[in-house]
């Protein structure tokens, strides 16, 4: 599309951090430009901007959080403005002569922004790079095969126990997933197709890491569908049994144990625990132990079977309560009498709702900076749990890190559609085990490989189309609800614990095709009864998108959760400044063109997607901008990538410290002494970072934590119980008696509240 200028505005006053420059307002097809009167100083030659004047600015309109206009109040000699939130915390104010000229611009950033209908209209579609850009082709940078060949999969390689299957080289298999799966070699596609089944939206375990020590995988998938009928899938056990023995040798998967390997396997532990002898703090040495407790437990009680003899784990990154309150619905969590092989980790990670609410509120904290560079409220921000969260990722990719890296565990993540949260864990702790992943072009890969190929709904999470519901007019919602005021937020009267139980019966009908938000679903939901909805339907397309109609933002599916993964990579990167190929600036940029939709890369939520719109020919990849400005994304403190495990320093594996979590100023705009100075410090107390993700623990013969199942502690497990009362109690892992959950002692009103948290 040929840009189209619209009406340019003079006699305009941009105010920005209590600034304020006259100057010209533009209106294009695509952009939002404000172009400053030249300053005396301009005009006698001087090459920069002089200080206290806003520069010329240019604000795509998709980055357009909330637009706000405020008419000249009556009487009153002040003029009406325009006020601008962006996504990447730009926050502006422009002022026009008289409330005509005001509300027409309003309305036309308003038509330009949520009028466009469709994702093909969006300025990646229309954008043409000009060299260097040009001549880099960023779709190329990314092979799902090279990057499975590197890991040591492949049909030419030596046999590591996995095959790289073609049942969904069409994506007919499962419209979410990637063409190239990686499977256990000892396990066949038909059993696949009956394992697909018993995954939500058929997203099934599959490789996505394979340590090159150990041979020890990270895999990640959907939730099971248990439903209130304990369902079970034989072929879905078969399946998760194989992958934790992919380890293992021929004969031992088979079911024959060798004494040698298992020797091996403690010597390289106590080599690998040696280097990283207090990278750990006291909390991630007893969620160690609480698991490594119940697992040893499990071992001594059970027969050698698959996989019994490493604590390899099941990670539900959900909270406990909320992964069995889902089994309402039709799905849920592993039911471990028939995983007796694994023990299964809640992290009590919570869900795109609280994460949207609690982004919200550090807007709140940060609000009115365009008219005066005010220092943000502190106790607002610490009341945001925002750190609070990363410092739960971080912990959480930690745990998945040491499994993996330490204890030489499988790992298998999954949430409720596993596009999520688990995207988060999966790319966190494999930056923690792989140094490639810390480079630049590692950290492409990863990007390409855990959230875009294995599919995350970057469409619905980040809103590209914008909502009318983010364009307010001041007189206009006077003695009403200000639905919009805030990026994400919603209005809806009622009792949202009823409307979630409503919803949720709606599931059983086997005439109810909607997705809409349901428990806990990461924005919507598919129903068990795959009688009624077929459950290779591609990634939730927006109603009425078949027949050509507008497709819309739905509010309540925005989330920031690829920007949460952006600022705990830069916790890693701060506390590790020397094991990073790229800088922070990288990182803010990536956040900016998440949103800026100049280039085609996170426009859609799938694989599938992409291809069936071409992205890769009738748009530009984002990867093609950072290479073809390398140079000043590098971090100059990098140590190369050595690597070397007996010095200290330079170890493979990095771990992350929770405790430590800091605001990413540079990304809100502000200095380090506003938002991390002395006097908000990085204690738990001053910011609300909660220490410990891990709120339950189960095995096929115990379970503890908050929500989990009542089972009766085993006669070891009861003698040990003592030693581990404490940490259980630092870790918020009330241990009751006979090994029941605490949960059993809440009030109704509490177990309500933690639900109706996942039912919005």
């Amino acid at each position: 599309m040929d840009k189209i200028r619209l009406p340019t505005i003079e006699d305009v006053t941009c105010v920005w951090r209590g600034d304020s420059t006259p100057g010209t307002l533009h209106l294009t097809a695509h952009h939002l430009i404000f172009s400053p009167i030249p300053s005396k100083e301009l005009q006698n030659g001087a090459s920069t901007q002089p200080q206290g004047r806003v520069p010329e600015t240019w604000i795509t309109y998709p980055i357009i959080s909330l637009c706000t206009f405020r008419p000249s109040p009556p009487a009153s000699h002040l003029r009406p403005s325009i006020r601008l939130r962006c996504r990447d915390f730009k926050y502006l104010a422009f002022h026009f002569v008289d409330d005509k000229v005001g509300r027409d611009v309003f309305d036309n950033i308003k038509a330009l922004t949520c009028r466009v209908g469709r994702i093909e209209k969006l300025y990646a579609f229309s954008y043409r790079p000009q060299r260097p850009e040009k001549e880099i082709n960023g779709w190329q940078l990314y092979n799902a095969e090279e990057e499975l060949r590197r890991l040591g999969v492949s049909e030419k390689a030596p046999d590591k126990g996995w095959r790289i299957t073609r049942i969904n080289y069409d994506y007919k298999f499962s419209p979410t997933y990637p063409a190239v799966i990686a499977v256990p070699s000892t396990i066949s596609d038909n059993v696949l197709n009956y394992a697909g089944r018993y995954r939500s939206r058929v997203r099934i375990p599959a490789l996505t890491y394979l340590h090159p020590v150990n041979n020890c995988s990270i895999t990640r998938s959907s939730q099971p569908l248990v439903g209130v009928r304990g369902n079970r899938s034989i072929q879905d056990e078969k399946l998760v049994s194989a992958i934790f023995s992919t380890s293992k040798t021929p004969s031992e998967r088979s079911g024959i144990l060798s004494n040698s390997s298992r020797t091996s396997a403690s010597s390289s532990h106590a080599d690998i625990s040696a280097v990283t002898e207090g990278a750990t703090n006291e909390s991630q040495v007893l969620e160690d132990g609480v698991i490594s407790a119940l697992s040893d437990d499990s071992e001594a009680m059970a027969p050698h079977i698959y996989g019994a003899q490493q604590s390899n784990l099941i990670v539900d990154a959900r909270p406990t309560v909320n992964a069995y309150a889902m089994q309402a619905v039709g799905m849920g969590s592993e039911n471990m009498d028939h995983y007796r092989f694994a023990t299964k980790a809640y992290l009590g990670i919570d869900n795109i709702h609280v994460m949207r609410d609690s982004l919200n509120k550090v807007v709140e904290a940060l609000c009115g900076v365009d008219y005066s560079p005010v220092v943000p409220s502190r106790e607002k921000l610490a009341k945001s749990g925002w750190l609070k969260h990363i410092g739960g990722l971080l912990d959480g990719a930690g745990l998945i890190a040491r499994q993996v890296g330490v204890q030489h565990s499988h790992v298998l993540i999954h949430c409720s559609d596993g596009w999520d949260r688990t995207s988060q864990l999966s790319a966190l702790s494999q930056l923690c085990l792989d140094p490639f992943y810390r480079t630049l072009e590692g950290f492409i890969v990863m990007v390409e490989k855990d959230w875009l190929s294995f599919g995350h709904m970057f469409r619905h999470r980040s809103g590209f189309l914008n909502s009318e519901k983010w364009f307010v007019v001041e007189n206009e919602r006077i003695g009403g609800p200000t639905s919009g005021s805030t990026f994400g937020k919603s209005t809806g009267g009622g009792n949202a614990f009823e409307n979630a139980l409503l919803s949720a019966k709606g599931f059983f009908n086997k005439d109810n095709t909607s997705r809409d938000s349901g428990i806990d679903s990461d924005g919507e939901m598919m129903p068990y009864d795959t009688s009624a909805v077929d459950v290779n339907s591609s990634a939730i397309p927006a109603k009425g998108a078949a027949s050509g109609d507008k497709e819309i933002t739905k509010v309540k599916e925005t989330s920031p959760v690829f920007h949460q993964f952006l600022d705990a990579t830069y916790q890693l990167l701060h506390q590790y400044p020397t094991r990073f190929e790229f800088n922070e600036r990288f990182l803010r940029r990536l956040l900016y063109h998440l949103y800026s939709c100049q280039y085609g890369t996170f426009l859609y939520n799938s694989e599938k997607d992409r291809v069936d719109a071409d992205v890769e020919h009738r748009t530009s990849s984002v990867w093609a901008y950072f290479l073809a400005r390398k140079k000043s994304f590098l971090n100059d403190s990098y140590d190369g990538g050595f690597v070397d495990d007996n010095e200290r320093g330079h170890e493979r594996l990095i771990f992350p410290r929770p405790t430590e979590v800091r605001w990413w100023n540079e990304v809100f705009g502000r200095t380090d002494a506003e938002m991390n100075g002395p006097s908000f410090g990085t204690n738990t107390e001053t910011n609300g970072v909660k220490v410990g993700v891990l709120t339950g623990v189960e095995t096929a013969d115990a379970a503890v934590g908050a929500g989990a199942p009542g089972k009766r502690l085993s006669s070891r497990e009861s003698s040990g119980s003592s030693s581990l009362a404490a940490g259980l109690a630092g870790l918020g892992l009330g241990l009751g008696k006979s090994g029941t959950s605490p949960s059993a002692s809440r009030t109704p009103s509490q177990v309500r509240a933690e639900m109706e948290v996942e039912m919005l």
